[in-house]
C-alpha cells in the first residue's frame, strides 16, 4: 500500500506534468496567432486531450493524497498544532530549518504541512522560503554577475496578468486645452502596447547529504542561500538574454567612430543619461586594448571606482563570457555589444514565492538512498521597449590614427 510520501511525490510529479502542459499550450496558442497554420487541428486537439488527462490524473492523485491523510488525521492534528505554535519569541529562521530537517528525514507529518497549500495550478507550493531569507539570497545573487540588476524587475501577487507599457518613441505630449470648460480629447491610447505575462515555474535539484541534518543552523541556512542564489542568478540570466537578444541589430563596429555613432544615435536622447554599453569578457578585454593616434586608451577608468571603464562618458558592463558567448564566423571571433537602457527594455515580473520540496523516492534518489532536494523560483521575462536597447557585434577594432603627416616640416617662406 502507497503511504503519504508516495503519493505526495505522485501527486506533486502529476502536477509538474499539468505545468508543462500548460506551458506549451499557452506557447502553442501564442504562435498560432502570429501564424495560423504552424499546428494541424490534430496537433492542437491532442495538447488539450493530454492536458485535460494529465489533469484527471493530478486531480485523482490529490484525492488519494487527502483520503490517506484523512485516515492518519487524529495523529496528524497533534503534530501538525505542535508545529504551528508560534511564541513572542518565535525565530522563523530556526522554525524554517526545523521544517527543513524535517523534509530531509521525510518525517510525514512534516510532509503533510508543507504540502497542504497549493499554487494556481494546484502544485504543491512545499516549504516557502521565508522574506528574511530571501532577502538574503537576493543579496548573494547581487554578488554574483546577475543580469537582473539591471532590468525592471516588477514584484507580483499574481500567476498572469499584463500591463500597459508606452515606447519612448511613441510618448506624445498633453494636449494643450484652450480654456478651463474644454473638453478632453480622446487620449493616444493606439500607442500603447500591452504587455502580458505568465509567471513560469523554473526548478533545480540537488543532492542533500546525511551530515547536513546534524550541521547547525546556521550552515543549513549558509549552504541553502548560496546554492539558491547560484541557481536563480543562472536560470534569470538564461531568461534575460533570451531578451537581449531579440533587440534590434546594428552593423557591425570596426572602429571606435561606429561606437560614438551606436552611443550618441541608436536610443532616443531620454534615456541617453540612463543607458550604458555592454559586452562579454573577452570582449571588454578588446574594448580596453583600443588606442588614440598617440598610444592612449580609448576606454577610461571611472575617476571614482577604477575598477569601471568608460567609453565617451558611458559606463562598460562586462559579463561572463558564459552568458554572453562570442561567436565565429569566417574563422574570426565576434563579440557581442549592446547599448541602451535595459530597464526600458526588459521587464522581469517576481511571484516572490520561493519554495522548497524534498523527496527520497523519485529523480532517482530511492535507488542511491539520497535525499533530493528541489527549489522553484517562479518569475516571468517580457520585453516592453525594444527601442531602448540595441544589439551590435565586432570583431577587431582599429586603433586611432594620427590626422596630420608624419615626419612633415614647415615649408620656407
Amino acid at each position: 500500500m502507497a503511504n503519504v510520501n508516495d503519493l505526495n511525490t505522485a501527486w506533486i510529479e502529476a502536477g509538474n506534468k499539468v505545468a508543462d502542459l500548460q506551458d506549451k499550450k499557452q506557447q502553442m496558442a501564442t504562435e498560432l496567432v502570429a501564424d495560423p497554420s504552424k499546428y494541424s487541428d490534430e496537433e492542437i486537439k491532442k495538447i488539450s486531450d493530454d492536458l485535460k488527462a494529465a489533469k484527471t490524473a493530478r486531480d485523482f492523485a490529490k484525492s488519494a493524497l487527502d483520503d490517506a491523510k484523512e485516515a492518519a488525521k487524529t495523529e496528524n492534528e497533534f503534530v501538525n498544532k505542535t508545529v504551528n505554535i508560534k511564541t513572542k519569541d518565535a525565530d522563523p529562521k530556526k522554525d524554517f530549518v526545523d521544517n527543513f530537517r524535517g523534509m530531509l528525514k521525510g518525517d510525514p507529518k512534516i510532509m503533510d504541512l508543507v504540502t497542504s497549500s497549493t499554487d494556481e495550478s494546484g502544485n504543491a507550493i512545499g516549504l516557502t522560503i521565508p522574506q528574511d531569507i530571501e532577502t538574503q539570497i537576493h543579496e548573494l545573487v547581487r554578488q554574483y554577475d546577475a543580469l537582473q540588476q539591471y532590468v525592471n524587475v516588477e514584484s507580483v501577487s499574481t500567476q498572469t496578468g499584463s500591463r500597459v507599457w508606452e515606447k519612448w518613441t511613441d510618448v506624445t505630449p498633453l494636449a494643450d486645452l484652450d480654456d478651463e470648460t474644454a473638453t478632453i480629447g480622446d487620449n493616444d491610447d493606439p500607442h500603447l502596447t500591452l504587455i502580458k505575462y505568465s509567471i513560469h515555474r523554473y526548478a533545480g535539484i540537488t543532492t542533500a547529504t546525511n551530515s547536513l541534518l546534524k550541521d547547525s543552523d546556521q550552515n543549513i541556512l549558509a549552504w541553502l542561500s548560496q546554492w539558491i542564489a547560484r541557481k536563480t542568478v543562472v536560470t534569470r540570466n538564461n531568461a534575460i538574454i533570451a531578451k537581449m537578444n531579440a533587440a534590434p541589430t546594428k552593423p557591425t563596429i570596426t572602429k571606435f567612430d561606429d561606437i560614438v555613432d551606436m552611443i550618441n544615435t541608436s536610443v532616443d536622447p531620454a534615456i541617453k543619461s540612463t543607458s550604458f554599453l555592454m559586452t562579454n569578457v573577452s570582449g571588454y578585454n578588446e574594448l580596453c586594448k583600443v588606442k588614440d593616434a598617440f598610444g592612449n586608451y580609448l576606454l577610461q577608468p571611472n575617476a571614482t571606482q577604477p575598477d569601471i571603464m568608460m567609453a565617451r562618458g558611458k559606463r562598460v558592463v562586462m559579463v561572463s563570457d558564459k552568458w554572453l558567448p562570442s561567436t565565429t564566423t569566417s574563422g574570426k571571433t565576434v563579440y557581442p555589444l549592446y547599448y541602451g537602457d535595459l530597464s526600458q527594455a526588459v521587464t522581469l515580473f517576481d511571484r516572490e514565492n520561493m519554495s522548497l520540496l524534498t523527496t527520497n523516492i523519485g529523480g532517482g534518489a530511492f535507488e542511491k538512498d539520497q535525499t533530493k532536494v528541489r527549489v522553484i523560483d517562479r518569475f516571468d521575462v517580457e520585453s516592453t521597449d525594444s527601442d531602448a536597447f540595441v544589439a551590435g557585434s565586432f570583431s577587431a577594432i582599429a586603433d586611432q590614427t594620427a590626422n596630420f603627416a608624419a615626419g612633415s616640416t614647415p615649408s620656407a617662406g
